[in-house]
């Protein structure tokens, strides 16, 4: 049973770059805070850097818009150029409205815009854009490698964005990508207080640490991008944040 969960985030990190080695950034960011990292410790990683990392920048000034854009940009008041990014990072459109997309992202998120923004991204003389990491389970994998061998323990990672949801406001933090940890927890058949078995619930593990984490990373110019995560443990199997998609099949509402 977790008793308690503390949340750290590592301090002056630098602006990363393209090419920049995550691995390294964080190791030392560890080092400042003083952290001795052990075994079964978390990494939740903001969706920025590792895309910055993974250099997954547009500039909006070379893409052309398709007709479909044009179209897409009228109903929404957004730029052609960016809709028609939007788009091709997504399955499909599944509600619009005056300056928002909601689209199926290609790796099945339902989200706001495919998850493309231009907050805390450099412009550099252009008009540049930010698209989610091409393969955020590859990159947590990879994380998850270079941690190990670095603090020579077995930690989780987690990369980390912030969505919108159905009937709440505001944002929280959820898992694109996870490594070493249950991302799905199911309950099913356990007994409750009276020894009753649970018939339904499962716990979505890796988006509770992830917004657990976008507490402390913030939302605007915090930048605190990498937190520390301890205390959290569960004998469930591991699962890959993938088994946190719902399937068309079984959603309700599209």
């Amino acid at each position: 049973m977790v008793k308690s969960i503390t949340c750290t985030a590592l301090p002056d990190l630098p602006l990363v770059e393209p090419g920049a080695d995550l691995v390294e950034i964080i190791v030392d960011g560890v080092a400042r805070a003083g952290i001795g990292v052990g075994g079964g410790d978390i990494f939740v990683i903001a969706q920025k850097i590792v895309s910055k990392a993974e250099n997954r920048y547009v500039d909006l000034d070379e893409v052309k818009p398709s007709p479909q854009a044009r179209e897409w940009a009228a109903i929404v008041g957004k730029d052609p150029r960016h809709v028609e990014v939007v788009l091709s990072e997504s399955n499909g459109v599944v509600r619009a409205r005056r300056n928002v997309m909601i689209v199926e992202h290609r790796l099945g998120f339902v989200m706001a815009n495919a998850g493309i923004d231009e907050s805390n991204v450099a412009q550099d003389g252009g008009h540049r854009v930010l698209l989610l990491p091409e393969n955020p389970e590859a990159s947590c994998a990879r994380l998850k490698r270079g941690l190990d061998r670095r603090f020579g323990a077995d930690v989780g990672v987690i990369v980390n964005d912030s969505f919108g949801r159905p009937f709440r406001n505001g944002v929280v933090g959820v898992a694109l990508g996870c490594a070493g940890i249950p991302a799905l927890e199911s309950r099913i058949g356990a007994p409750d207080l009276f020894g009753r078995p649970m018939q339904v619930t499962e716990i979505a593990v890796a988006d509770e640490l992830a917004a657990a984490a976008s507490l402390v990373m913030g939302q605007a110019a915090e930048g605190q991008p990498v937190v520390h995560v301890r205390g959290y443990s569960s004998p469930a199997p591991r699962l890959d944040a993938a088994a946190l998609i719902r399937p068309r099949e079984r959603d309700m509402f599209r």
